[in-house]
């Protein structure tokens, strides 16, 4: 983490940045598209998946930065859940819900080292 310079360069950014991009495409098909409710409020909550990460980054600690992360992460399960109303709803097959809920899962686990990462004082800011 010590040579990262921007947030861009970090994975869970990355892999955040992916799933906003495959959430709008599914999102922008059929009846999901028309269900304005779920389409934004998913949209939304992967948004904040990437937008807490960057905003993080830019604190000056590393306990900053990880309370950003753990709104990331908590974006990530709500991102989950609507996931759920999408596929029980028929807005997604079974394989676009374990595709989409698995890179979720990745994504937290993601998170969740990085927090550990940061916390244990090893990041490039101070406390």
């Amino acid at each position: 983490m010590a040579s990262i310079k921007r947030f861009e360069e970090l994975e869970s950014w990355k892999g955040a940045r992916a799933l906003v991009q495959e959430i709008y495409t599914v999102s922008s098909n059929g009846r999901f598209s028309r269900d304005l409710i779920l389409r934004d409020q998913i949209r939304r909550a992967a948004i904040s998946m990437m937008a807490n990460i960057a905003e993080g980054f830019s604190r000056r600690s590393n306990r900053e930065f990880a309370q950003f992360l753990f709104v990331a992460k908590a974006s990530a399960a709500e991102t989950q859940s609507h996931l759920y109303v999408a596929l029980d709803q028929s807005y997604l097959n079974e394989k676009q819900f374990r595709f989409l809920y698995e890179r979720t899962e990745t994504y937290a686990r993601q998170v969740s080292a990085l927090i550990t990462y940061l916390l244990r004082g090893k990041g490039p800011k101070t406390q």
